[in-house]
């Protein structure tokens, strides 16, 4: 048993390197900086293997995939605290120190408790840990080489959002300081959650590597997380089942917990909904079968992210995303690289569930109130918790109030093991009360404090709560999220009536499923409910509301389903239940498909090599913007720090403010419903609007060069877009009066101007 451990360990590493090595093959020029980030994490997670050995040291791996993404949170964290509040500036040597301090004080924390609780780190890096943290390495590996090629073969930061999610990146990566200055509004800085783009930038500084090319590596390294993390926890969430049970030998459990992780992961970050399967797949094949006619409707990817609204056309359009549709998109947003934070959070909490399980009953309540009080405030879960709920302010705020809720019901339920095994029921649901009023209270605090340094400048854009005018067609509903409700439903019922007689709650493994279960049923219930207000209430009330809470429980309803599927597959004498999870994964595997789906609508024909383009996510500017396409790289080249560029400004998603997010360079006013979004003075935007194109048309001059001077503009860009908006009322003559024309491109007409210089 023990040499055949061995030698899966050291196929799995030979498999890993081959996989590294093929890199280098596969994506070209790309492999460099590909093999850059996957070193970076390695050696991020080695920083904080220590503390993550000690707080996971009941899973399989000792928290290793875990401990890579805080190396992530911690370094970036640290660095941007000190970049915010003004300590330092927002270098690259800064990024590297602020990964060193992590490091140095994780090892110095492990080193120290190893002395304390020698117990804690014993078997550390026994062949059993090690092996499973190679199943992890092998699959982060696995999944970010192959997001990272399908990415090459449509690389460009160019529709949707992307165009603001590269220029958050550029804009910091030119900025020494933090918030940066809004690129759309150069009089004022970023408010908006930012965090998600700032990390992405703070491991490009990190590795000595390009925005152009680690915009792609971003959103690819947040998708292999998005599968590898699943597949951790509900790995360990059936190992720990079967050593409860005592169902199967240690083998067979390891083969089947693996199971139950790949289905996780799968089902988190590869599957869609049973919108693709029925409406895109089912419904088109029997039709075809019978030789009925095919109708106008034709079925892509997108549509299984807007179909509540769309299809009938309705006053009420929503979202619906999920994560494989977000992977493939390649937009950067927040609540993107969000994943890997929230992923390692619920395994966080999971963690502690797992070690409150474990603990004995000597380990458990503390004498007196003021100790109680003490052991409360100190837990550090809890106090990671709070770190993690503070970061979500200022990466993706609907998360702060989301896993505050989940992480919640979490601390509660450890608070009951802890007092359940020493008191009568009603004296341990007293004291569990009391206790969990105060780890509410103080991660709320740590979260406050954590956030600070964001909230202080961050004005807020949401408009208070109302009730939902507007409700999801029943159908609808039961086809988006029919299948995940109805399994889990069914999970839920099954360990409560399979657990221990007197007993209250089931085993911890079963318990945190229902924990999942029923913070994800809750949030698919809330936008039939009420809605956030904001500037969308017309046609999009509960768009952005069913978007950011539905895109969390489609993640937890994921890892729950997968967990549920082998966990009722393994009871005995349980044919319905069988029956039951055998029909639901059929649908499961159908939904699974849609990530073959959508990468070959979006990618192409990924299986052609010859087809692949490479990561470069400005390499668009030549073929769609040929003639401002140079004058841009002439700013990135030329041009340091943020000082103002004018160019038209336009409606969102719209080919205006390619200049600004192609350099991250400041223009008076963007994309015009984002900073409606943001600041909410359309009278301001407004007045914005007609200064620009007071400039720009310059019908009274003396007016034009004041406005010039009060904006603080330094470079004024004329090309395709300002010729198209202001055509023939654009005076070429006064611009060019206005300074040094520092770029021409003779055969497009393109120019920029230096103000101030003649």
């Amino acid at each position: 048993m023990k040499n055949n451990r061995q030698i899966w360990t050291l196929a799995k590493l030979i498999l890993t390197g081959i996989l590294l090595a093929g890199s280098i093959w596969l994506l070209g020029e790309d492999a460099d900086v590909f093999l850059k980030w996957w070193l970076m994490s390695v050696l991020l997670g080695v920083a904080c293997y220590p503390l993550t050995s000690l707080l996971f040291r009941d899973f399989a791996d000792r928290g290793w995939m875990v401990s890579k993404v805080l190396g992530v949170a911690f370094s970036g964290f640290l660095a941007w605290v000190s970049v915010t509040c003004g300590l330092l500036p927002f270098r690259p040597y800064v990024c590297l120190g602020a990964a060193v301090v992590t490091g140095v004080a994780c090892w110095g924390l492990g080193f120290r408790m190893r002395k304390v609780r020698p117990q804690a780190y014993r078997g550390m890096f026994t062949e059993r840990h090690m092996g499973a943290m190679v199943d992890g390495e092998l699959l982060f590996v696995l999944f970010f080489l192959l997001w990272t090629y399908f990415a090459g073969f449509r690389p460009a930061a160019y529709g949707t959002e992307k165009f603001m999610d590269y220029g958050f990146m550029m804009a910091m990566m030119r900025s020494d300081t933090l918030p940066v200055r809004d690129l759309w509004y150069s009089e004022g800085t970023i408010n908006y959650y930012y965090g998600g783009q700032y990390f992405a930038v703070f491991l490009t500084k990190l590795t000595g590597t390009g925005v152009e090319k680690t915009y792609n590596i971003m959103r690819t390294f947040v998708a292999s997380f998005a599968f590898v993390l699943p597949f951790t926890l509900v790995r360990q969430m059936l190992l720990d089942h079967l050593a409860k049970t005592r169902k199967a030998v240690a083998a067979k459990a390891g083969w089947t917990a693996a199971l139950g992780g790949l289905l996780a992961g799968a089902g988190v970050s590869l599957a869609g909904n049973m919108h693709y399967v029925l409406v895109g797949k089912v419904i088109p094949w029997v039709k075809n079968l019978l030789g009925l006619p095919q109708g106008d409707y034709t079925y892509w990817f997108p549509n299984s992210t807007r179909y509540i609204g769309y299809y009938p056309e309705g006053n009420d359009k929503t979202i619906h995303e999920f994560p494989s549709y977000s992977f493939v998109l390649g937009d950067l947003h927040a609540h993107v690289v969000n994943v890997m934070f929230v992923l390692a959070l619920i395994c966080l909490v999971y963690a502690m569930v797992q070690r409150y399980a474990r603990k004995a009953e000597g380990e458990i309540a503390a004498a007196g109130w003021r100790a109680a009080v003490r052991q409360a405030l100190l837990e550090p879960y809890v106090w990671l918790l709070g770190f993690f709920i503070g970061l979500f302010h200022w990466t993706n705020y609907w998360d702060f109030v989301i896993y505050y809720v989940m992480g919640g019901l979490g601390v509660i339920y450890c608070n009951y093991l802890k007092y359940s095994r020493q008191r009568n029921r009603r004296e341990a649901l007293r004291c569990t009360a009391l206790t969990s009023l105060i780890h509410a209270v103080w991660v709320l605090f740590l979260g406050t404090v954590f956030a600070l340094p964001f909230t202080a400048t961050f004005e807020t854009m949401v408009n208070g709560i109302a009730l939902a005018q507007n409700h999801t067609r029943p159908y609808q509903w039961w086809l988006i999220w029919g299948l995940p409700f109805l399994v889990t439903l069914v999970f839920m019922v099954c360990v409560f009536r399979d657990r221990k007689p007197g007993k209250l709650l089931p085993p911890s493994a079963d318990f945190f499923g229902v924990i999942l279960g029923f913070s994800a049923i809750g949030l698919i219930l809330i936008p039939e409910l009420v809605y956030v207000r904001d500037i969308y209430e017309k046609e999009y009330a509960r768009s952005n509301t069913m978007f950011k809470l539905t895109y969390q429980a489609f993640m937890m309803f994921g890892m729950v389903m997968a967990y549920a599927f082998v966990r009722l597959w393994l009871a005995k004498k349980h044919r319905i239940r069988k029956a039951l999870m055998t029909a639901g994964f059929v649908c499961f595997a159908g939904c699974c498909c849609y990530v073959g789906t959508a990468v070959h609508s979006w990618f192409g024909q990924v299986w052609n090599r010859e087809l692949y383009q490479g990561l470069d996510a400005t390499a668009f500017l030549e073929t769609d913007f040929p003639e401002d396409a140079a004058a841009i790289r002439w700013l990135n080249d030329h041009v340091e720090g943020q000082p103002v560029v004018l160019e038209a400004n336009g409606d969102s998603y719209s080919d205006y403010e390619r200049v600004s997010a192609m350099t991250g360079l400041p223009t008076v006013l963007g994309w015009y419903v984002h900073e409606w979004l943001w600041r909410g003075n359309i009278e301001d935007l407004n007045e914005k609007s007609a200064q620009v194109e007071a400039i720009y048309t310059a019908a009274d001059p003396e007016t034009a060069a004041r406005l010039v001077e009060e904006l603080d503009v330094s470079y004024i860009f004329v090309g395709s877009m300002e010729r198209e908006k202001y055509g023939d009322q654009l005076n070429d003559q006064f611009l060019a009066g206005l300074g040094e024309i520092v770029f021409r491109d003779e055969t497009s007409g393109t120019y920029i101007v230096r103000v101030g210089e003649r």
